[in-house]
């Protein structure tokens, strides 16, 4: 979906584009990958914020100009640097979504 903007995210940040907590809801869209990532190297003359977003119902959901379906916030992205190590240090807590419990 076409948003017309073009932003520029200043150096060391990111756009974040996430879906409107009613959307899912009243409009049955969600935003295709979770969260869009807008770099700030993005934001050339042809560089316009899009974002996919996925009918979850059955009916045809009509999108109009103007209609709120998703919001941005400029986040912190921090530079780091990783170490490569060949044993980790820490005991395995159990896989995908465990909670130890």
């Amino acid at each position: 979906m076409r948003t017309g903007l073009v932003i520029e995210v200043p150096t060391g940040h990111f756009l974040g584009i996430f879906a409107r907590s009613s959307t899912p809801l009243k409009r049955g869209l969600v935003v295709a990958n979770g969260v869009g990532i807008v770099d700030p190297d993005y934001c050339g003359p042809e560089d316009e914020v899009m974002i996919q977003v996925l009918n979850i119902t059955d009916t045809r959901i009509r999108i109009r100009r103007g209609d709120r379906l998703a919001q941005g916030i400029v986040l912190a992205a921090p530079r780091v640097s990783w170490t490569e190590i060949t044993d980790a240090c820490k005991p395995t807590r159990g896989g995908f979504g465990s909670t130890d419990s």
